[in-house]
């Protein structure tokens, strides 16, 4: 028997390892458009996981919709390059737990354009059962609404029986305002006490550990 009935992931620095091209990427928007930032990268790490409006939220309309569309259009431009790298060890618990008859799904603050470039090249697609982009609630994480809306679509009402897999704070606090359970990847490059802080229910060290979880077994 299962323990979940429906395992949610979350993309960049879960399953793929995007943040240095998420940083390339700030940077190279404020480059283009004020010929720089003095803005630190621990601010701009602060942002991963959000909706990508609310990193250029301090400016002015104008200028956050520049840099959003700065953003988007060299962030695009380097994903079709292929640049973005699964981590080590992914594919094989998606192929156990899809094997295992659990359901698996994608909730991400990334549009759909963008996330579906690197989905089809590392040809994730066929691991899903649903996909909840940002555009498909009015709220993004840390509410949570995005997984309500994917265990909505499963027909799955007991947000206890989700497990959340991520890798920041509005991950974890996505998964507790919805009801869910969250584990954190332990190949997380954000920092790592401030998330722990928040009492995750598990914390995957090694991949290997999440099909256990899943199955409530020893690794």
């Amino acid at each position: 028997m299962s323990k979940y009935d429906l395992v949610l992931y979350d993309l960049d620095g879960t399953l793929w390892d995007s943040i240095p091209l998420i940083m390339e990427c700030f940077k190279k928007a404020y480059e283009i458009i004020l010929g720089g930032t003095d803005r630190t990268d621990d601010d701009l790490m602060s942002y991963i996981g959000r909706p990508l409006g609310d990193t250029f939220a301090m400016h002015d309309d104008e200028t956050k919709e520049k840099l959003m569309k700065a953003y988007l259009d060299y962030n695009c431009a380097r994903l079709r390059e292929n640049a973005v790298p699964i981590f080590p060890g992914v594919y094989d618990f998606l192929s156990k737990i899809r094997t295992s008859g659990t359901l698996q799904g994608v909730v991400t603050s990334k549009r759909e354009t963008s996330a579906m470039i690197t989905i089809d090249l590392l040809e994730l697609s066929g691991y899903f059962n649903t996909m909840v982009f940002r555009e498909a609630t009015e709220r993004a994480k840390p509410h949570g609404d995005p997984l309500i809306e994917a265990a909505r679509r499963m027909g799955i009402t007991d947000m206890s029986r989700v497990l959340y897999v991520g890798d920041a704070v509005p991950d974890i606090l996505s998964a507790k305002d919805a009801g869910a359970d969250f584990a954190l990847v332990g190949w997380t490059k954000m920092p790592r006490a401030e998330i722990e802080s928040l009492m995750p229910d598990y914390i995957i060290e090694v991949p290997e550990q999440l099909p256990c979880i899943i199955k409530a077994s020893e690794l």
